[in-house]
């Protein structure tokens, strides 16, 4: 078959073309669905400092999903929408876990730090973030 990634696809009965592949064909795109924004967001602590316990990923959702600062200036409120581990098995409240992963949903910024969190030795981290396509 042929590649048609880089020429014109002729469809039509008539002959006009009616996609035209490009460049970008096959390429990956950064999207998800509409729900302003969505963050991969690595919460690590070690095993030395006692590890992702259930009252530190507690305290770090807690703090994601209140919305901060004054209007327009603050952190946004966001939404957790799925918690696991880079394994990908679920999360188990245990010292031995370093580090956990949320994806969340929201429209503003978002930062966290030890003292947001009320707990010594958290890394709050973006992963990565998905926008909608405009």
């Amino acid at each position: 078959m042929a590649d048609v990634r880089s020429r014109n696809e002729i469809v039509a009965n008539d002959g006009t073309t009616y996609i035209t592949f490009g460049a970008n064909s096959g390429q990956y795109t950064i999207n998800q669905a509409d729900v302003g924004r969505e963050l991969i967001v690595k919460v690590a602590r070690s095993t030395g400092n006692g590890g992702v316990t259930k009252a530190v990923l507690d305290a770090v959702i807690g703090y994601i999903t209140t919305a901060h600062g004054s209007a327009g200036a603050g952190d946004s409120a966001f939404t957790v929408a799925a918690v696991g581990t880079a394994t990908g098995i679920a999360y188990v409240n245990s010292t031995a876990t370093e580090a956990v992963f949320l994806r969340v949903q929201g429209t503003g910024d978002l930062t966290v730090a030890d003292a947001d969190t009320g707990i010594a030795n958290v890394a709050v981290t973006i992963e990565a973030i998905f926008t909608p396509a405009k």
